[in-house]
Formats: structure tokens, C-alpha cells, sequence
């Protein structure tokens, strides 16, 4: 990560979610807006929606990779839409172009994601997740997801 550049925080879960996941996806895109970096997520709804939300509501900015070659596919959170064409193949740019990943619950698009972020060298958080993965950092609130994250991409980045 190049110093002086704002950070981008992945957050990945599910298109679809029960309204405890969403309200913690959203607080998480609050604490991202707080901390100054910008948010980077599917660009759909579900977590990607609520996290996207949060971070507006803070005033913060959201980037959207949608699977999709449809802007108006995006969430109306979303600043940024950028379109892949790539259907899931899209996780591979997500968990790439993010500084750190933070998983709030999900399904197996969320699984690919976290494999491919570990695979690639990245902090993945994981907050309600139904997996438990070697190299993942639990979270015990969406607080303290985002604080786990910041910490690991500073450790990593020295």
C-alpha cells in the first residue's frame, strides 16, 4: 500500500440478509466513513447496500464493483460504479483492490471472497460468519471489526 493514499475497506456479504446483519453491515460502513477510508464493496444490496449506507450517512465515500454492465444495477448508496462484466468473478478485484476485507455474515460469493483476500495476502475480518478459517480475525462487534482491520493493515504495512 502506497502511504499517503486513503485506505479501501472491502466489506463482503451476502445479496440478501436478516435485519441483524444489516444493521451491523451498516454500523460497519459508519466506523469505515469515521476512520477517513473509503468504502469498497459488490455494489448490490444486502450487507453491500447496508455498509454502503452507513458510510453515506457519515458523510463517507462508497465504491461499487458490480458483477454487472448495468450502473443502475447499483445500490443507491453507492458513488462510484464500477461495471466488471465478470459476474463472481468480480470477488477477485474486490479482495484485490481492498487494503483489508471485512465479512458481516454471507454465503459462498462471501466464502470465494475470503479465500481469494487470504490467498492474496489480506486482512480478513469476519463478524456473524458461519466459518471459522485459518487466518481470519474474529470481530465481536462491527467497532471492533473495523478497529481489527485498521490495526492489521497497519502491522502489515509497517
Amino acid at each position: 500500500m502506497v502511504t499517503g493514499i486513503q485506505k479501501q475497506i472491502g466489506v463482503i456479504g451476502a445479496g440478501a440478509c436478516s435485519e441483524e446483519v444489516e444493521s451491523n453491515a451498516e454500523a460497519v460502513g459508519r466506523e469505515i466513513a469515521r476512520k477517513g477510508a473509503l468504502l469498497l464493496c459488490g455494489g448490490l444490496g444486502g450487507v453491500m447496500e447496508a455498509a454502503s449506507r452507513g458510510a453515506k450517512k457519515e458523510g463517507g465515500t462508497t465504491l461499487g464493483v458490480l458483477p454487472g454492465i448495468r450502473r443502475e444495477d447499483a445500490n443507491p448508496w453507492i458513488d462510484v460504479a464500477i461495471l466488471s462484466g465478470m459476474g463472481h468473478a468480480r470477488n477477485a478485484l474486490i479482495a484485490q483492490s481492498s487494503d483489508a476485507l471485512i465479512a458481516v455474515g454471507g454465503e459462498y460469493g462471501t466464502l470465494s471472497e475470503i479465500a481469494l483476500g487470504l490467498k492474496m495476502g489480506k486482512p480478513v475480518v469476519v463478524l456473524e460468519s458461519k466459518w471459522k478459517i485459518e487466518g481470519t480475525q474474529r470481530a465481536k462487534n462491527p467497532k471492533e471489526a473495523v478497529e481489527t482491520a485498521f490495526r492489521l493493515i497497519e502491522e502489515r504495512t509497517g
